[in-house]
């Protein structure tokens, strides 16, 4: 445990002298999730999103944003002719690659890993409806200001399926899509 704890400073020292910019802040904002794939027949759920994020910049315009965000998904699912919400809450972690325009403008893209953190599953039916990682992909566009402050929308297609059930009329093969707005302030410490 002491040689992780040594490696992982190391690690962030060597990346923050690396970069030229260094910001850190709070960011939250607003979920439109559902369920893609499989036979599952599911409508948009509302949710939220809340957490911070880093951000490395090397340049003027490119940077590496990881986040650490609390992150409320899942779908109002149609089972036995009745409309429940389906609600999944996970830990996410994206690393986003942003490129940013001098006017402030940016796209981004990158990976995300979930962790499942609990569960609201109305229908008893269902033994451990979805599974404790999930693996997706992040594009999104937004703006940020000089002072950090930003806005930004974002789109994360599931990889990995959701369902760790069986013995339900419903294919456990589906996964996650999710629409972030999103609000931020990345304070910069290092320009």
């Amino acid at each position: 445990m002491k040689n992780l704890s040594i490696v992982i400073t190391l690690l962030l020292i060597s990346t923050f002298s690396f970069a030229q910019s260094f910001s850190i802040g709070p960011k939250a904002g607003l979920n439109i999730s559902n369920y893609t794939g499989g036979n599952i027949e599911s409508d948009a759920l509302v949710g939220y999103h809340i957490g911070g994020v880093l951000n490395y910049g090397f340049g003027d315009h490119f940077s590496i944003q990881p986040e650490v965000l609390f992150s409320t998904q899942g779908a109002k699912v149609t089972n036995n002719g009745a409309k429940s919400d389906f609600k999944i809450s996970y830990v996410t972690v994206p690393v986003m690659l942003k490129l940013k325009t001098t006017g402030g403008f940016y796209v981004e893209a990158g990976p995300q890993v979930g962790f499942r953190a609990s569960s609201d599953i109305p229908d008893q039916t269902f033994n451990n409806f979805a599974k404790g990682l999930d693996l997706s992909v992040g594009a999104g566009i937004g703006f940020q200001s000089n002072v950090g402050l930003g806005v930004g929308v974002r789109y994360i297609a599931g990889l990995s399926k959701v369902g760790d059930f069986s013995g339900n009329d419903i294919d456990p093969d589906f996964k996650n899509s999710v629409i972030q707005a999103s609000i931020f302030w990345a304070i910069p410490f290092k320009k």
